[in-house]
């Protein structure tokens, strides 16, 4: 058919099919959007393209979501200004953010740019006098840069971000906003070392949710808050010394996950709650989310967290002392993380990938990575795992072909100190186990002893943890 005519068909389809059949408007979105774009009808197209990918989103089809909703403001870019197609812009914009990060990486090209231009469109419209009506936006807007800086990890920008999101959050005095505030200067706080700082922060943003009234906002926040903050929390209490409470944070944050039947939300869980699983050795369920999670984000399209269960899969490997599979899951892992702008655990990752290195007598690869992940830590500022880097460290310094038992020791004292500081008794425990093999070694048995006795009498839960079992193992026979 030539064009006119066509056109005037596909009008009279868009409009047969909305006055006619609204179910379809309500079902179907994406068919009129279709019809009304092949019409000119540009305008009611947006309107209907955006729909389409709310209704994405909220089906979990993150990569259609992505699709309609730059359709729609494709749409819109194309007509004349007006005060009205500048909110309507405003908020596809912002809608746009939430399945991009999962499809691209928090931390990619494209969601910064996403974010940047969200941005400038608020700042445009207040400049003309037409501020959001919702001021949930621009909460929006600044908890994707907020994230951006967590998993492409910048401890000096996250603050900065992290102090003005939960200051504004405060001065308005919103719920939502205060809820989200604390979640992110609990990740903040945590990252950078101050773990006990941040478990208070998640508690907070724990406290003030109510399923009924926050289940609602996964769609705008990436994920479920409370998922989130459960899962984040679990690492945090883990490495503070409680990992039975950890593993009941991460039970109940998957447990959650699953009810709320949300996609990302539940690659949240299985990604993030995986770690203390992990550390706790409780290697079989660990293994079995980290499959659900590769398994489940292909299905979706979700580079970012496809790439996250890979390096689980790396530290999993580690663990257990399956070192040539770690090495090529963590390379391959920590590669596909840094293509979508995710860096943040580099250190963790770097770490495990020098053992497993070290393991096969890899030593100058395995002390390059060491050394990278040193650097890491102190140009990032993720700190949250420093004490584990330098035990590493300390073990590498002592499996090289030519041992050096006093640089091991250096390393172990930092490992202690930091964890120390940092009240991070799981990594404390780990060092001073690492320094009483050395000591028992040189015959110090009774310094070895009183260096762990007290470490391992802290602890008051998770027994039957790893950890916690070999140090018992090595504290009786020290005594012996």
């Amino acid at each position: 058919m030539l064009r006119e005519p066509r056109r005037a068909l596909h009008a009279r389809i868009a409009e047969t099919l909305e006055v006619q059949f609204p179910e379809i408007g309500e079902n179907q979105p994406e068919l009129l959007a279709h019809h009304c774009t092949e019409a000119g009808l540009i305008e009611k197209a947006a309107r209907f393209w955006g729909r389409a990918g709310q209704r994405s989103l909220e089906r979990s089809a993150l990569v259609e979501a992505v699709a309609q909703f730059t359709r729609a403001l494709d749409q819109i870019t194309s007509l004349p200004a007006s005060p009205e197609l500048r909110r309507e812009e405003i908020k596809l914009q912002i809608a746009l953010i939430a399945p991009l990060i999962h499809v691209r990486g928090y931390g990619a090209p494209e969601c910064k740019a996403a974010m940047e231009r969200a941005r400038l469109l608020i700042e445009k419209a207040e400049a003309l006098g037409e501020p959001p009506e919702d001021p949930m936006l621009l909460f929006q807007v600044l908890y994707g840069f907020c994230v951006a800086s967590y998993v492409a990890f910048d401890g000096d920008v996250l603050g900065e971000f992290a102090v003005q999101f939960l200051g504004l959050a405060e001065k308005q005095g919103a719920t939502v906003p205060l809820m989200i505030g604390h979640r992110v200067m609990g990740a903040y706080l945590t990252g950078t070392g101050k773990l006990k700082q941040g478990q208070a922060h998640y508690d907070r943003a724990i406290a003030l949710y109510e399923p009924s009234q926050h289940r609602p906002l996964a769609t705008r926040f990436s994920a479920d808050a409370r998922v989130s903050v459960l899962s984040l929390r679990s690492w945090s209490l883990w490495c503070l010394g409680y990992p039975d409470a950890a593993l009941a944070d991460a039970d109940r944050a998957l447990g959650e996950a699953r009810e709320i039947g949300q996609a990302a939300t539940l690659m949240y869980a299985l990604g993030i709650a995986a770690p203390p699983y992990l550390q706790c050795g409780n290697y079989a369920q660990a293994s079995a989310m980290t499959d659900e999670l590769v398994s489940l984000a292909e299905e979706k399209g979700a580079l970012h967290w496809r790439a996250l269960a890979i390096v689980n899969r790396g530290l999993l490997a580690t663990l257990k002392g399956t070192a040539s599979e770690a090495i090529q899951m963590l390379t391959s892992g920590i590669a596909a993380r840094r293509s979508v702008g995710g860096t943040h655990w580099l250190p963790l990752y770097l770490s495990n990938l020098s053992a497993a290195r070290a393991e096969l007598g890899q030593f100058d690869d395995a002390l390059r990575c060491i050394g990278e992940a040193m650097t890491a830590m102190e140009t990032t500022k993720d700190r949250c795992c420093e004490a584990e880097v330098y035990r590493t460290a300390g073990k590498i310094s002592l499996e090289s072909p030519e041992p050096d038992a006093a640089k091991a020791q250096i390393y172990f004292e930092r490992a202690l100190a930091v964890a120390r500081q940092q009240e991070a008794k799981s990594w404390e425990l780990r060092a001073a186990m690492s320094m009483a093999r050395l000591w028992r070694h040189q015959g110090k048995r009774d310094e070895a002893r009183e260096l762990l006795a007290p470490v391992y009498g802290w602890f008051t839960e998770g027994f039957d943890t790893l950890d916690l079992k070999e140090a018992k193992a090595l504290l009786d026979d020290l005594v012996t």
